[in-house]
């Protein structure tokens, strides 16, 4: 179950991205974060505790949002704008 739920902004270019493997759809505006937690109920599972995260500082200080794409690179999804075809992989099982 989504942890988020879009209550406006319906009408923004939607914009498609893959989570998981799994094909999803954002709108133009959105963070990564934002666009994750429409479809998820967390971001990542820590590595440390193996508990669910799902963002903290919103501002990108805290680390807590690290998402890697399927091409291995990282990005905090907090600060980082949805742009179309993202393969975000979060290693949470879908």
């Amino acid at each position: 179950m989504p942890l988020l739920h879009r209550l406006t902004r319906h009408s923004e270019t939607p914009l498609p991205f893959t989570l998981d493997g799994t094909p999803c759809e954002g709108r133009a505006g959105d963070s990564v974060l934002t666009a994750i937690l429409t479809h998820a109920s967390r971001v990542r599972t820590s590595e440390f505790s193996g508990n669910p995260r799902a963002g903290f500082c919103q501002m990108g200080a805290c680390q807590d949002c690290w998402v890697q794409l399927e091409d291995g690179t990282r990005l905090r999804a907090c600060t980082t704008p949805l742009t179309p075809g993202l393969r975000i992989v979060t290693g949470v099982p879908a």
